[in-house]
């Protein structure tokens, strides 16, 4: 399945948003990623970090699947999202 950009971004700042509604998930994202919650604004029109916000959701396959679950999509979608901004992970 491959997705447009377009597309894969839309999905990707959907996932941001489910990120933030949760304060477990922001906490471990703030942790990870290092961006307080402050400057994630400022952070969302800079390069990759849309690919980042994915690399973050598929990289744990239960924040994954209760992502896809919450969009209304199946993990594989989610997946080709996060390909189509260039993440990779085995």
């Amino acid at each position: 399945m491959k997705l447009s950009r377009g597309a894969a971004e839309a999905i990707a700042i959907y996932a941001l948003t489910f990120i933030a509604a949760y304060d477990d998930t922001l906490s471990r994202f703030v942790t990870m990623t290092g961006i307080d919650p402050a400057g994630i604004r400022s952070e969302i029109s800079k390069p990759g970090f849309l690919a980042g916000v994915m690399g973050h959701i598929v990289q744990d396959e239960a924040l994954l699947v209760a992502f896809a679950s919450s969009a209304g999509l199946k993990p594989e979608q989610v997946a080709a999202a996060a390909m189509a901004l260039g993440v990779r992970w085995d």
